[in-house]
């Protein structure tokens, strides 16, 4: 199911935070880029690279080159220049305009332009003594502070060399006796060579311990395919990937964890060509506030379809009910390979549409949890309509089948799902019922 739940819905405001002007869908704009003649690294480059880019591509951390400095920038200006005109970096894949979220990162099209004329200029320098410097990033371990609680594989997991993706789920139990309430986490990957995504799921009917006790291997954890944790998760503390920054619940919000209840926290691992090993670390921050909503997580699936083989452009749609006044905070498309783009918006009582995200170019590989820059108050009566699209022809490149075959809902990365991740809380004591 590949559920990352830290994303970002639109500022909308209905109820007591106010009606704020519709949003249209937004239409291509026709900006003419102007760019220097002569594109230097000091003066041009380095500045763009230092806000979007080295956060991830440094020494030690994720990503896999760096390109802090000069020389570093240098060696790597063609693959710059091509995966930012192509846009698979950085990767944000909310389409600008409908919906606001914190953390946007995505380059306008004039730092496109000055990257990729840099590159053909053959990447030059310029005046060194105006380079500016680079951005100073936390010396400690977790970058959001010393934890209340941190969670690591009693061992490190082994990985094969080779083959297919790994979904290994790890079951904790923080053995707490009262209510904990969680206002953030963060996570360190053990490999970051190997890990692709993490994700924090709660489970109070402790049915993954005994998938864990049952896994027909000695590590530990249990693996499943296709993203899935092997049950229904009663909730999630949220995920991370390459580039989510850490963020803590709205004031008086936090996640709960019951008495009992287990933290399966689910790596996403690429194999990359040799064994390796990951003992991937999980930081818990506890709310220090009192506490007056819980945040939750709702699952907006649809799981009755089915996409013909050959089909292009195969239109899935749904749309469900929300039977209580809730404050939305985060939006989480999913999909699988033959996904080419998810739109959900909100339609109030009044009948008016509020966008809350759309991913117009789909890609299993950065599934993003978008954050909302301001909390969503939703009324009771209102519907949420979700709108996706799927490529199930041979031109797909993605397409797991050749020839390609008709495929409908399953766990499986080969099989699909139609899925929108809401992170809410409920405002007058109602609760939103998994759907799918």
């Amino acid at each position: 199911m590949s559920i990352m739940i830290k994303t970002a819905l639109i500022c909308a405001g209905l109820g007591a935070a106010g009606v704020l002007a519709l949003q249209a869908e937004p239409k291509p704009a026709q900006i003419k880029v102007q760019t220097p003649d002569k594109v230097t690294y000091a003066e041009h480059v380095a500045p763009i690279l230092n806000k979007h880019c080295v956060s991830c591509h440094r020494p030690g951390d994720v990503a896999p080159f760096s390109l802090v400095g000069f020389d570093a920038a240098k060696k790597q200006h063609s693959m710059v220049a091509s995966s930012t005109e192509a846009k698979r970096m950085p990767p944000w894949k909310a389409v600008e305009g409908y919906g606001e979220f914190k953390g946007e990162n995505r380059l306008s099209p004039t730092e496109i332009a000055i990257l990729k004329k840099w590159s053909l200029q053959n990447a030059a320098r310029g005046d060194a003594k105006k380079e500016p410097p680079t951005p100073e990033f936390p010396k400690s371990e977790w970058s959001h502070g010393k934890p209340d609680r941190v969670i690591e594989l009693p061992k490190p997991f082994e990985l094969e060399a080779e083959g297919p993706d790994v979904y290994r789920n790890f079951v904790f139990d923080l053995g707490n006796t009262e209510d904990v309430y969680v206002k953030a986490m963060d996570v360190r990957p053990g490999n970051k060579q190997v890990v692709h995504h993490v994700i924090a799921y709660l489970d109070e009917s402790g049915r993954s311990v005994e998938l864990e006790k049952n896994s027909p291997d000695d590590q530990p954890g249990y693996s499943t395919s296709g993203g899935g944790v092997g049950i229904v998760p009663s909730g999630a503390l949220g995920g991370w990937a390459p580039g989510v920054m850490v963020q803590e619940t709205e004031p008086g919000v936090a996640f709960r964890i019951k008495p009992g209840t287990k933290v399966v926290v689910q790596v996403h691992y690429h194999k990359s060509g040799k064994p390796e090993k990951d003992q991937t670390k999980l930081a818990l921050y506890y709310a220090k506030e009192k506490i007056e909503r819980t945040r939750e997580i709702f699952w907006a699936a649809n799981p009755m379809f089915r996409i013909p083989a050959g089909a292009k452009a195969h239109p899935v749609s749904w749309t469900i009910p929300i039977p209580a006044d809730v404050t939305v905070y985060t939006v989480m498309p999913h999909m699988h390979l033959l996904g080419k783009s998810m739109k959900a918006h909100i339609v109030t009582p009044q009948g008016s549409k509020v966008p809350l995200v759309w991913v117009d170019s789909w890609d299993f590989n950065w599934q993003l949890v978008y954050t909302l820059k301001s909390p969503l108050e939703v009324k009771r009566g209102s519907k949420l309509v979700i709108d996706a699209v799927y490529d199930n022809s041979k031109d797909n490149f993605n397409n797991p089948n050749n020839p390609p075959r008709a495929v409908t809902w399953g766990e499986q990365t080969t099989d699909e799902m139609a899925l929108l991740v809401l992170g809410y809380s409920a405002d007058s004591g109602g609760k939103m019922r998994r759907r799918g």
